[in-house]
This record gives C-alpha cells, structure tokens and sequence, in this order.
C-alpha cells in the first residue's frame, strides 16, 4: 500500500496527515449553548452509550470517525441541529459530506469513501445506558506537563480524559491504513485506554513516578472496576483490544501509539499556536475584517481608530 509503514523511505508516521489531524484537534475545544461539553466529550459518551446499546464496533468507529471530520469545520452545526433548523435528511447529509470532502483529501482512499457513506446515509444507534466511568472521564482534568523532579505546568482550561481518547480514538481510525492496522481494534483500545482515569487523579507522568512499584497495580485494579461495569461480550471486546496497548510490536499497537504520541503534542501546540498569534494572520490570512457590504466602512473605522 502507497505511503504504508514498509514504504522505501522508512517513515514511521504519514506527514500528510498532519494538518488534517492539527484541525481535528480543535473539536476538543468547540462548544455550544445549551450542549454540555465539547464536540469531543460529547461524540466520546455517544460512542460509549452506543457500545453499551449493541452497535456494532466497527460500524460506529466509522460513524464516530465521520461525524468528527465534518465538525473540524462545521463545529455544532452537526445532524441534530440542521434538522432541527428545518432541513430534511438529504439536505442535511449534503452539507455534512460537503464539509467532510474539504478536509479528508489526505485520507486513505477507501477509508475516506466509507466514512463519506456514513454521512450520506446516517445510523442511528439505539443508545444504551453510558457507563459510569465514561461520564467521570469526562469530569477528570488531564495533568497538563508534568516530570520527575520538576514542578507542574498547567495550562487552562485543561483537556479532560473524554475528550482526549476520543480524539486518540479518531486518530487511531485516520492513521489505520498507514500501518496496516483494523481501525476497529484502535478505536475502541483508544476509546478504553484511560479507563483507569475514571477513578484516579492524573498526576501524570511525575505521579506514576513516584507511585513507583505502586503503579501496575493501582492501575490494574481501578480499571478491572471501570471493565466490571460493562455487560458481556461488550467486556470482553474491549479488555481484548485493550491487549494492543502494552507496546508497539503489532500494526494495531503502532497505530494507536502514534494517534496517542500525535494527540499529546498537538494538544500543547494549540496553546502555543494562541500565545503566538499575530494580527497580521488575523486580519491577513484569517480575513476577520470580511469581504461584505460594509467591509469599506469597517476598514475605515480601523483606520480612524488606528486598529490595530
């Protein structure tokens, strides 16, 4: 396959990726009225009540994948508002698709034409009861940059855990078809990787440190009581995917590692992206000041106020 994992030059990651998987992460960071949380959080306990209501895991991992590409751009403008604004089903999923194809040009073609049909003809998952983890990940705050010996950086607002694997989960799904891997497997490993955060502060990399020989056991048993609350064979579809996060020695382990690596960094970037934004790329490349009817005027009250 063109651009896989055993490509001539030996990368270890698709470049090509990269600015759809910079915009993605912004859905971690969009909010509306009247919805509690962000894009995020909310698609991470849709994707949770959907499991726990019998739909089929490879399917959703599509529709959730879907669903997140076509929000990079169209933020809360998603199915259920469209709908309600009064456009019909069809109307709809044209403008859903029509936002999808803007960004999914660097995607794995037959992966990009499966995540299209689910917008064109979307599922509807009978929703099943969101397990009690899921809803305290997403109450859970990430650490923020933490290492041994050395005092904590916080960086506000913080990412909470929801939001986190569900991206990691999106990622996970985008970057399959680069190492060879089922997108199934790393969605819902991504979806469960920090179950464990549910019950336990992150005290991040600093705190799992200091728990010392403290640490595989303390996790083990706060994640046995997250898995405890699943019914079967929903309990064991994910404790058996979650076998692909202890290395990366199998295509699924590598491409949910490098979802995971790719989502920490980026996460950090975009608050250093904000601290270093200029006015020229505001009202340069952004264009804030838009082409319309009172654009001149606009200009000119700038001008006069010597803005910026």
């Amino acid at each position: 396959m063109a651009g896989s994992l055993d490509a001539a030059d030996g990368a270890q990651a698709p470049l090509a990726l990269r600015q759809l998987l910079v915009e993605l992460n912004d859905i971690k960071r969009v909010r509306s009225a009247g919805r509690e949380g962000s894009i995020a959080e909310r698609l991470f306990l849709q994707a949770w009540s959907a499991l726990a209501g019998g739909a089929d895991p490879a399917a959703l991992a599509r529709d959730v994948t879907a669903k997140a590409l076509a929000a990079s751009r169209l933020g809360d403008l998603d199915a259920a508002f469209l709908s309600l604004a009064g456009l019909s089903q069809a109307q709809a999923s044209a403008v859903l698709v029509r936002s999808f194809d803007e960004v999914a040009g660097p995607l794995d073609p037959a992966l990009a034409q499966a995540l299209r049909a689910c917008l064109a003809a979307p599922q509807d998952w009978t929703p099943g009861p969101v397990p009690h983890f899921a809803r305290l990940q997403a109450d859970q705050p990430r650490a923020g940059v933490t290492c041994p010996g050395k005092p904590r950086i916080l960086l506000e607002p913080p990412e909470n855990h929801a939001e986190h694997c569900l991206v990691v989960a999106v990622y996970g799904v985008a970057l399959s078809p680069f190492y060879g891997a089922d997108p199934t497997t790393v969605f819902v490993a991504a979806l469960a990787h920090h179950l464990h955060n549910a019950l336990m502060p992150d005290a991040g990399f600093t705190g799992e440190i200091l728990l010392g020989d403290h640490l595989d056991a303390v996790i083990a048993t706060v994640s046995e009581r997250a898995l405890s609350e699943l019914d079967a064979p929903l309990r064991e579809v994910v404790a058996s995917s979650r076998a692909i996060l202890a290395d990366d020695r199998t295509a699924e382990g590598r491409a949910f590692h490098a979802a995971d690596v790719i989502d920490r960094v980026l996460q950090i970037a975009q608050h250093l992206r904000a601290a270093s934004l200029t006015m020229d790329t505001v009202l340069g490349e952004m264009a804030l000041v838009h082409d319309g009817p009172v654009k001149g005027f606009h200009d000119r009250v700038l001008a006069d106020m010597r803005l910026p």
